[in-house]
Parts: C-alpha cells; sequence; structure tokens
C-alpha cells in the first residue's frame, strides 16, 4: 500500500469507455451501485456511471490493498443538515485518513484521491443556451465576470467556473443543497474565494471542464494528473 502524501492530491481524468466493465467487475460493485446504475433511463448514463464506480473501486482498492469488491462505503453527517448524505467515505477495515471523490460527465470520469477533504468535478461544456440560464444562479461578481467575457467564449469559461463551484460544495459535503451563489469561485477577486480551501483548473481537453478542491491547500492544487488506470 502506497502512503498518501497529505499536500498533493492525485488525480485519475479517464474516458469512461476505455474502462474495462466485464461481468467479473460489476460483481465486485455493491447492491446501492447497481440500484442507482438501474435508475438511468439512457444506457449511455448507465454505462459512464458503472464505468465510474468500476475505476473508483480499482483505485482504491490498489491504493488500499484491498480486493475492489471488499470495500466498503458509507456517507459523513451532511454540514447542513447533518443527515447521512454528506462526503462519502470508505468504512470497516478501509476506512481511514484516505478521502476521494468522484465525477463524471460528458463521457468521462474524473477521481481525486487526497489525505484531506477533497471534492472533483468534470463536465462538458454547456451550450451558449443553457449557460444564459444558468448564469443567473452564480454569486453577484461571477455573473459580472461572466458577462464581461465574449459570447463565443463564455461556454468554456462558464464550464470552468461551474467545475470549481461543484469540486468545492463536493468537498464540504453538501452538494448543490447550498445554493450556487453563496460563494465565490471567479478568478478576478481570489481573496473573495472561501477560506481553508484551494481550488484549482484541472486541464480537460477542449469540449470538457475540470476542477479539484482541497481542505486546508495553499493557493492552488498541487496535485499528480493520469489518464489511465494503469
Amino acid at each position: 500500500m502506497n502512503a498518501q502524501d497529505p499536500g498533493v492530491v492525485e488525480l485519475w481524468l479517464l474516458e469512461a469507455a476505455a474502462v474495462p466493465v466485464g461481468p467479473a467487475e460489476l460483481d465486485g460493485l455493491d447492491e446501492e451501485e447497481h440500484r442507482r446504475a438501474g435508475r438511468f433511463v439512457r444506457d449511455a448514463d448507465r454505462a459512464v456511471y458503472l464505468a465510474a464506480h468500476v475505476a473508483l473501486r480499482h483505485v482504491l482498492g490498489r491504493r488500499l490493498g484491498l480486493a475492489p469488491g471488499a470495500l466498503a462505503f458509507g456517507r459523513e453527517p451532511c454540514p447542513g443538515c447533518a443527515e447521512p448524505h454528506g462526503r462519502p467515505r470508505l468504512v470497516g477495515a478501509a476506512a481511514g485518513a484516505l478521502h476521494f471523490s468522484l465525477s463524471h460527465g460528458g463521457g468521462r470520469v474524473l477521481i481525486g484521491l487526497a489525505g484531506a477533504p477533497v471534492g472533483v468535478d468534470v463536465e462538458p461544456l454547456p451550450g451558449a443556451d443553457s449557460v444564459e440560464v444558468l448564469a443567473s444562479t452564480l454569486h453577484p461578481v461571477e455573473q459580472v465576470e461572466l458577462a464581461n467575457v465574449r459570447p463565443a467564449d463564455r461556454p468554456g469559461a462558464f464550464a470552468r467556473l461551474w467545475t470549481r463551484k461543484e469540486a468545492y460544495l463536493k468537498g464540504l459535503g453538501i452538494g448543490l443543497g447550498r445554493p450556487p451563489a453563496a460563494d465565490y469561485l471567479g478568478t478576478a477577486e481570489p481573496a473573495r474565494r472561501p477560506a481553508g480551501w484551494a481550488v484549482t483548473d484541472v486541464p480537460a481537453g477542449p469540449r470538457h471542464a475540470a476542477a479539484v478542491a482541497l481542505a486546508g491547500g495553499g493557493a492552488a492544487v498541487d496535485y499528480r494528473l493520469r489518464h489511465s488506470l494503469g
């Protein structure tokens, strides 16, 4: 088992279609994962979900020296309501100081492992119509910043901002139970960003945006990025 450097986040940005998902891998998922997979209407969305959870178990199992199917997951209390739907965590023999986060979107999977609470997010770039609708949900200063971006560049700017916001909220363990307008994650005024957290963009190619957030980090997250499970 490799030790986790407490100051570094290990990231895996994967193509969902490249993750091996066969009968053996699916047998390693638990009842709740299979139940959630069954709720997807679109086969493509179900396939990405399954690939993401197979990949997460592979990464965590290799780190902990356990079979992927031997891992058990729970939830920490939500910081907003104290109900058990906060950050995901390992339970049982695998529980310890290893924190993790998982995101999937637009055919991509992003996994983060850290020695402190961590959140990750990956999203496809939205259409211009979606940006126009969702911009009103942002922090007021973020709305001004976005409005100053030329229209052709707005989808990319919005996606980068949104993934920073989601990564931070997932790191908190509250997700979008906290209004997107409550926190500033823009770039023009870094001093406005949430105290005690470092939030950094992750390169994800021309059609996606991604970000990572780390509790107790400095000005930026120190991360190592991999693009395969090998």
